[in-house]
């Protein structure tokens, strides 16, 4: 860990963390740039690094932006999300960990979990989220497990009749 620079990004970053991001919706998720999906991936100095509530982290090495790891005030949304869960993780008092992503030559090295722990101490220093949401597609290689190490399960989509969509919705204590 001590040859990464994890830091809340810069406008310096934001080219870098775009790519990591895009890489990892075209390769992990193999869904591609999806607009209604992924507009902040476009814009992340909109999206993170204007508002303030709203913040995104990143580890470089050797210059390079190799992880990303954001949090905004969103809620999930319904649809596409289950009701039950936009009422219960309302915007404005709920922080969402969104494009927690390792690029593949640097995973199995903490920086999740480094990047999720910093993003935590985010939300509690705000002083105004209640709780910490996100989602992820259990198909990703690794995601679902290592969110399940982190946090508990508050839905799992591929239990509805007919599977959803197939996501995975947790509730991360913001105390840890």
């Amino acid at each position: 860990m001590h040859d990464y620079d994890i830091r809340v990004a810069g406008p310096e970053d934001v080219a870098g963390a775009r790519a990591v991001m895009l890489d990892t919706v075209y390769r992990d998720f193999g869904t591609g740039y999806v607009p209604r999906w992924h507009a902040d991936i476009v814009d992340p100095a909109t999206a993170y690094l204007v508002p303030v509530r709203h913040t995104l982290l990143v580890a470089a090495r050797g210059g390079e932006v190799v992880a990303t790891g954001a949090l905004d005030s969103r809620g999930p949304l319904s649809p596409p999300n289950p009701a039950h869960l936009a009422e219960r993780y309302p915007s404005g008092t709920t922080a969402q960990l969104r494009r927690i992503y390792v690029r593949p030559g640097h995973r199995r090295r903490g920086l999740a979990r480094q990047l999720v722990r910093r993003l935590l101490e985010f939300a509690a220093a705000d002083g105004g989220y209640r709780a910490v949401y996100l989602h992820t597609d259990p198909a990703v290689e690794g995601a679902e497990a290592f969110w399940r190490s982190l946090g508990k399960v508050v839905h799992d989509e591929r239990e509805e009749p007919g599977g959803g969509q197939g996501i995975v919705h947790f509730e991360i204590p913001m105390g840890r």
